[in-house]
C-alpha cells in the first residue's frame, strides 16, 4: 500500500499527465472543428512533420538534462549538411545517402566537440558558448562556403527523401500522404537515447550532472569527459536531422532551419524538463514537441488564418512553460519547508 501511494506521488509530479491531457483535448478540438484530425492521411502528415523537430528536441532534452542550453543546434546542422551537400555536388556524386550521412554527421561531432571542448575543460557557461557558436557557424556557410540555395541535391539523398513505408488516404477527401523512410531514422535516434539513458551510467551522469556538477564529480562521475561526449552526440544527431530536412525538402537552403531552436526548446520545457536541468524525461520531451507540431500544422483544420500561427504558438508556450516553472517554484517551496521542519526538530 505504502509503495503504491509512494509511486502516485511521484507520477502526480511529473507533466506527463498533464501533458497527455492538453494534447488529447487540442486532437478532439481539431477534430470536432473539422473531422480530418484523425483521418489516416493527417496522422501520417504529422509524424512526418515530426521527424525533424523531434530529433532536434532529443539532442535539446540532453543539453537541458545536463544543466545547460543550447542554441547553436540550428546552425550547426545548417553547416553540416550544407557543406556535406556542395561537397558531393561539386565531386558529381551518384552514389547512395550513406556517404552523406556519415559526412555530415562527421562534421556534427567535429562542430558538436568545438561546442563540449569550451563548456567541458574551460567551464563557460553553455548558453554563452552556443550563442557565439552559432554566429560562428552561420559565418563560416556564408563566408567560407558562400551559401546559397542549392535547388539540386545528390541522387542518393533525392532517392532516399522521396522514399516511403507506406502512403496513406483519405477517402473522404482523397488526399494521399507518405510515410517517408526517414521516420525510421527518428526511431531508432529515439530508442538509443532512451536506452542510454535508462540503462548506462553515462545516462545516469548527465541527470547527475545536471542535479550539481559536485556532487556528480564526487560520486565518482567524469563531468568533463560526459560533457564532451554528449555535445559530440547532440552535434551528430543535429546533423542527422539536417540531412533529413534536405532530403525531404529536396534542395539544401543555408538560413531554412535557422530560428527553429527557440520552438525546441520551449516544446521539450513544456513537457516536464526542468530548465535548470537534472530531472525530465524523453517520454514528457516527445509530448511537448508533438503538442508544438500539432499546433503549426493543424491552424488550417482549426480554421485560424495562418498568420496568427506565431501568437498561438507563442501564447501555448508561455502557458506552458509557465505551469513547468510553477511546479519547479512549488517543489521548492516543498523541500524548503521539510528543511526548515527538519531544523526545528
Amino acid at each position: 500500500m505504502e509503495t503504491t501511494r509512494t509511486l502516485l506521488k511521484k507520477l502526480s509530479r511529473r507533466n506527463e499527465p498533464y501533458i497527455f491531457l492538453v494534447l488529447l483535448a487540442l486532437c478532439l478540438l481539431i477534430e470536432f472543428r473539422s473531422g480530418q484530425f484523425f483521418s489516416s492521411n493527417n496522422l501520417v502528415d504529422i509524424a512526418s512533420a515530426l521527424i525533424v523537430p523531434g530529433l532536434f528536441a532529443i539532442g535539446t532534452f540532453l543539453v537541458i538534462i545536463s544543466g545547460g542550453i543550447d542554441v547553436s543546434f540550428p546552425a550547426l546542422a545548417s553547416l553540416s549538411v550544407y557543406a556535406t551537400t556542395k561537397y558531393l555536388l561539386d565531386i558529381n556524386y551518384e552514389g547512395g545517402v550513406w556517404v552523406a550521412i556519415l559526412m555530415a554527421l562527421a562534421i556534427g561531432a567535429l562542430l558538436g566537440a568545438f561546442n563540449g571542448l569550451f563548456i567541458g575543460y574551460f567551464k563557460l557557461p553553455a548558453l554563452i558558448v552556443t550563442l557565439g557558436s552559432s554566429s560562428v557557424f552561420k559565418g563560416i556557410m556564408q563566408g567560407a562556403l558562400n551559401s546559397r540555395q542549392l535547388t539540386i541535391i545528390p541522387s542518393g539523398m533525392r532517392d532516399w527523401g522521396t522514399s516511403a513505408l507506406f502512403t496513406a488516404r483519405n477517402p473522404v477527401s482523397g488526399l494521399t500522404s507518405r510515410m517517408p523512410v526517414t521516420f525510421i531514422a527518428f526511431v531508432i535516434v529515439l530508442l538509443f537515447v532512451f536506452f542510454l539513458l535508462k540503462y548506462t551510467m553515462f545516462g545516469r551522469g548527465i541527470y547527475a550532472i545536471g542535479g550539481s556538477e559536485v556532487s556528480a564529480h564526487r560520486a565518482g562521475f567524469n563531468v568533463v569527459r560526459t560533457k564532451v561526449v554528449m555535445y559530440i552526440m547532440v552535434g551528430m544527431i543535429a546533423s542527422l536531422a539536417g540531412v533529413i530536412r534536405v532530403c525531404m525538402m529536396q534542395q539544401a537552403h543555408p538560413t531554412n532551419m535557422l530560428g527553429m531552436e527557440m520552438n525546441i526548446i520551449a516544446g521539450v520545457v513544456l513537457g516536464g524538463t526542468a530548465i535548470t536541468g537534472g530531472r525530465g524525461t524523453l517520454l514528457g520531451c516527445m509530448l511537448g514537441t508533438l503538442l508544438i507540431v500539432i499546433v503549426e500544422n493543424s491552424m488550417i483544420l482549426l480554421g485560424i488564418p495562418t498568420s496568427y500561427k506565431s501568437v498561438f504558438t507563442g501564447a501555448l508556450i508561455i502557458i506552458g512553460t509557465g505551469v513547468s516553472a510553477y511546479q519547479v517554484m512549488h517543489m521548492n517551496r516543498i523541500r524548503s519547508k521539510r528543511v526548515k521542519s527538519k531544523e526545528v526538530a
